[in-house]
């Protein structure tokens, strides 16, 4: 109950803001703009205040402060204008998130309450396969940072700052600091923000979009993308052309026993393939592949769209109109008068702390919301430049308040990360297609895992329409800077990157595909066409959700790791260090949120560490507990783990431990096994 009070305070705070910042905007879209800065909010100030008392109740109370200061702060500048009723237009939006969002709210919902350790009668706990991974590195910064101090440090890597971005980790901590369980706190808030995210774009595409019916089938393209990777499994169906983990997408025969691979099989969607190698299929789809598993991924989703509705609100080619003069009747006479352009401060002071907050949520989002700024600013100074410096301070506004509010936060993860490490920031054309040679062409390549789309942007660019010129002068901007510079040791986070840009470019496909079939008025073939449009924009990406709809469950851990898990919560200290192996399926991390002297390279070698003396000094502890006592003072631990994880991993000498230390815990068949260190 404390949680959910907690939790509304927040969002009743955002909404308030947005009401008195933006009284002209329609009702349901300062809703949304509230709910996403109420939760904006939330992940910041508490932890702000944790740089005083540590990430605890007490920051949590003392984050009210600055709450009900920035709350009156909007009331004291709020605008004087009269509030927009609900308008006709608020009714048409809510029919088209009730036709969009909430299905796909509905389907999120679902796979994260069978993805999200998931129990079962006897207690184990399960996940399925596009989570396998990446979820239990967000679950150990969740659990581990309760009351921890600020900065924070990694729970996998201690000594070593946290400087991946994890405030959309530390929100499902605020909500286990009020009592929630860890599956419940991952759960809400994540299905929270795929709700903002879905309904988001929907307001940002019906305001972008040339027509409703254009934005509606944005949302589709972008939501349920996948490309032609379909077309492997009607190619040739009527013959095995390979076997398990060899061409294994058309190793059936016919296409409903591929399809049936395809649904049951490991990475065998055609969105994105396990064998890269062989079909070069890299666009994952974005629900199950980017907002389910990749938590930063998804808060950052959930605050860059006001961002980014608010910025095209203020530089859309139809307020970048030059200098003009009109005639007005006064009752002298004909008057000339000038119209010039309004900055709207309110609302770009709100874009600005929107903006600011986004690096420690989702550092690619603000690097590519800096990329769309930028090429956005050219083309609106270009056209506004008989009222450049009026143009110019709008934009001043806006970026300087984000440069401000987002500087403490590079300088103090980011860059620390980034500066002197070689696998940052480094030169590589084509992206994924020329990491391993040219496995495609390059045009050939975007067609076949962007798909129709892709064609569609392209073409509807060669067209005199300054809207979606403009729209495109910001994606492209991220197109082509992702297409050149590896951000990250990781090739393939880029596509974080691509995505962004796929979410504006979207409308121009959708746009200008309607336009397409307006041409056909007449033809009996039109329907037909409009048919084989959609299996080509949609099969992949269907069979993509599908698939997680309908995979097996995979279990995680055992009832002995569970229970395991709760006596290291129960009876440890919440600063005590555990040596374990340095599999990522680790019950003292990732489900107690204690420390362990390393973690998998899966995660952390992409986050730019070398983790090889730690599993060096590991290794040589385990198989000779007597000779390497030194490695236990040397990372201070406290407690040393054995399970099946690391007799699989390394040689366990377990007679040793035994004759050393005292057994503070065993499960009942000494699967599990933990002694405690010292006194």
């Amino acid at each position: 109950m404390l949680a959910l009070i907690y939790f509304l305070l927040f969002e009743g705070a955002g909404v308030a803001i947005s009401f008195f910042m933006l009284p002209k905007k329609n009702t349901v879209t300062k809703a949304w703009l509230g709910l996403t800065l109420g939760l904006g909010l939330m992940m910041w100030l508490p932890a702000l205040c944790a740089f005083i008392c540590g990430f605890t109740v007490d920051a949590h109370l003392l984050a009210m402060l600055p709450l009900f200061i920035v709350v009156g702060a909007a009331w004291f500048c709020r605008a004087k204008e009269e509030q927009a009723g609900f308008e006709e237009r608020d009714k048409r939006l809510l029919l088209m998130l009730a036709c969009t969002a909430l299905p796909l709210t509905v389907i999120g919902a679902h796979l994260y309450h069978t993805h999200y350790l998931l129990p079962d009668e006897a207690g184990n706990l399960f996940t399925r396969m596009t989570t396998y991974g990446d979820m239990l590195l967000h679950t150990s910064i969740a659990a581990g940072t309760r009351n921890m101090s600020f900065p924070p440090e990694y729970v996998i890597l201690p000594g070593e700052a946290l400087n991946y971005p994890f405030l959309s980790d530390t929100l499902s901590t605020t909500f286990m600091l009020f009592g929630w369980d860890l599956r419940t706190a991952m759960m809400v808030p994540g299905i929270l923000m795929m709700a903002l995210t879905f309904s988001g774009y929907m307001i940002l595409a019906e305001r972008m979009a040339e027509t409703k019916k254009g934005a509606v089938l944005a949302m589709l393209l972008f939501f349920l993308n996948g490309g032609l990777g379909f077309m492997y499994l009607v190619d040739m169906q009527g013959v095995s052309l390979g076997s398990a983990g060899n061409n294994e997408l058309q190793s059936a025969v016919g296409l409903w026993e591929r399809i049936k691979a395809v649904l049951g099989g490991w990475y065998q969607t055609p969105a994105n393939h396990a064998e890269f190698s062989t079909y070069n299929l890299r666009c994952s789809n974005v629900i199950v592949d980017m907002m389910l598993p990749q938590r930063t991924t998804l808060g950052g989703w959930t605050m860059l769209l006001p961002c980014i509705y608010l910025l095209y609100d203020f530089a859309r080619p139809e307020n970048a109109l030059p200098l003009g003069v009109s005639i007005m009747q006064g009752t002298d006479g004909p008057t000339s008068v000038f119209t010039r352009r309004q900055v709207p401060v309110r609302q770009l002071v709100l874009l600005g702390i929107m903006a600011g907050m986004l690096p420690m949520i989702n550092t690619h989002c603000f690097l590519g919301l800096g990329l769309m700024s930028a090429g956005w600013m050219v083309f609106d100074c270009i056209k506004s430049r008989k009222q450049l410096w009026k143009t110019l301070q709008g934009w001043l506004l806006y970026g300087g308040l984000a440069v401000i509010l987002a500087a403490p936060q590079l300088f103090l993860w980011t860059f620390s990360q980034a500066v002197g490490n070689e696998s940052f920031l480094t030169f590589q054309f084509n992206w994924v297609n020329g990491q391993m040679g040219m496995q495609d062409s390059w045009l050939w390549f975007w067609i076949k895992n962007v798909g129709l789309p892709f064609v569609l942007i392209l073409l509807s660019l060669l067209e005199k329409n300054e809207k979606r010129r403009f729209i495109a002068s910001g994606a492209f901007v991220i197109f082509v800077l992702a297409e050149f510079v590896k951000f990250q040791p990781n090739t393939y986070d880029n596509y974080k990157l691509f995505c962004i840009w796929y979410m504006l470019c979207a409308v121009l496909a959708a746009d200008y595909g309607f336009e397409l079939l307006g041409k056909l008025k007449g033809m009996r073939a039109k329907p037909v066409i409009a048919v084989m449009a959609l299996i080509c924009f949609f099969f992949t990406g269907v069979l993509a959700v599908a698939t997680e709809v309908c995979t097996n469950d995979w279990m995680l851990f055992s009832r002995a790791d569970v229970d395991a898990a709760a006596f290291v919560e129960e009876k440890t200290d919440e600063d005590d260090v555990f040596m374990t192996g340095t599999h990522h399926i680790n019950f003292v991390s990732s489900l107690a949120g204690r420390k362990i002297i390393c973690g998998p390279d899966m995660w952390l070698h992409y986050h730019g560490y070398n983790t090889n003396e730690r599993k060096d000094d590991i290794r040589a502890f385990y198989a000779d507990p007597a000779g390497n006592e030194q490695v236990l003072e040397k990372y201070g631990v406290d407690y040393v783990v054995a399970t099946s994880h690391e007799y699989g991993q390394m040689t366990v000498n377990k007679q040793a431990l035994d004759a050393l230390y005292e057994r503070a815990y065993e499960s009942e068949w000494e699967d599990v096994v933990i002694w405690k260190v010292g006194e």
